[in-house]
């Protein structure tokens, strides 16, 4: 008896303090403190990890042509390493034009023979605004060379000069072309950050429209959520050296899209569209990506609509690090995890 009153008494103490916590929604406040680059991951990346945040990650020109300037510099400072990825990857890549869109063919040595038939298309990433022309290729170069498949990739129209929905439209236009020549059950759509936002995009475009759909996508760390919702946003804030804070530099070139449109327009924020019928899909993030929980969040969504999706987390990687370095291991690790996905869901 003693014993049962003493666990009453337990309950009714922590009753009002359970109703406090849920009333006020209090905030939690961090101490400041130093986070050590975790051992538990390959030396290349734990470099990745150690480095200081991008330098020009809060620099925000007041100036259309201050953008075109900072865009031009970034473009070329990545066109240089391109050569070399090339050589070592042993791909190809040639400048097309696919229904009035600029593209890229990039095409490995060796097609692996279950990719014979099959394409890949390609957004890419730079927060809508940055990697015009080959800058724009690195991440669809690693998916060509590790993998042996064909991919096309798509160089769309960015701002200042070309705001929403130029880059939808021009990514739409490649797919309708492509999708007139291929099958669709043989290809897959790819891209991360605002490409991992436009492959979202592009499904919810091609529903929309009543295209075929593709049978496979890899949204890598998408931009799904530009009004800056997800708790990621807070505990990552400073921690990932890539896109550091919302807000900051890619959120400005975000703005420069979006243009004053309702940013919960799904075909900005893909992660208020309608999921349903969506096609397999495949995400990848790091525990570190300011975007960890636009990822999630899309995980969940496509999840509770009954779709395939698959959720691949990387230790103490920042936003997209897992192309950062072609001899990373949890690079290949990676995109072998995509290819088996797109291996899996995509007709031979």
């Amino acid at each position: 008896m003693k014993i049962k009153k003493l666990i009453i008494s337990a309950i009714l103490v922590a009753l009002p303090l359970q109703a406090g916590f849920s009333q006020t929604l209090a905030p939690r406040e961090v101490p400041a403190k130093v986070i050590a680059v975790p051992d538990t991951v390959s030396p290349q990346i734990q470099k990745q990890i150690a480095m200081p945040l991008t330098p020009t990650w809060n620099v925000i020109p007041d100036t259309a042509e201050g953008w075109r300037e900072q865009v031009r510099a970034g473009a070329i400072a990545t066109e240089k390493t391109i050569p070399a990825l090339l050589e070592l990857l042993k791909v190809k890549v040639e400048p097309t034009i696919i229904n009035g869109v600029k593209a890229f063919v990039i095409t490995p040595a060796v097609i692996a023979p279950q990719n014979k038939d099959r394409l890949l298309v390609h957004v890419h990433g730079g927060c809508f605004v940055s990697g015009p022309g080959l800058a724009g290729t690195v991440e669809a170069i690693y998916m060509a060379g590790l993998e042996h498949f064909k991919v096309i990739s798509v160089d769309y129209r960015m701002p200042p000069d070309y705001p929403y929905p130029a880059a939808l439209d021009d990514a739409m236009a490649v797919w309708k072309a492509t999708t007139a020549t291929h099958d669709p059950k043989k290809m897959g759509i790819f891209g991360s950050s605002a490409g991992g936002n436009l492959t979202l995009a592009m499904v919810l475009r091609a529903k929309q429209d009543k295209l075929p759909l593709p049978a496979a996508i890899a949204p890598g760390t998408p931009m799904s959520d530009l009004t800056g919702a997800g708790d990621s946003f807070q505990t990552n804030a400073m921690i990932d050296n890539v896109l550091v804070a919302y807000g900051a530099s890619c959120d400005k070139r975000a703005a420069l899209y979006t243009n004053g449109h309702d940013l919960k327009d799904p075909m900005l924020s893909p992660v208020y569209g309608d999921f349903k019928g969506f096609p397999p899909t495949i995400l990848t993030t790091g525990t570190r990506d300011l975007l960890l929980s636009n990822t999630v969040r899309v995980h969940r969504k496509l999840r509770n609509a009954g779709v395939l999706a698959t959720l691949q987390v990387f230790e103490g990687q920042s936003h997209a690090q897992f192309y950062r370095d072609i001899n990373a291991p949890e690079t290949k690790e990676a995109f072998d995890e995509i290819a088996m996905f797109f291996n899996q869901y995509l007709k031979r």
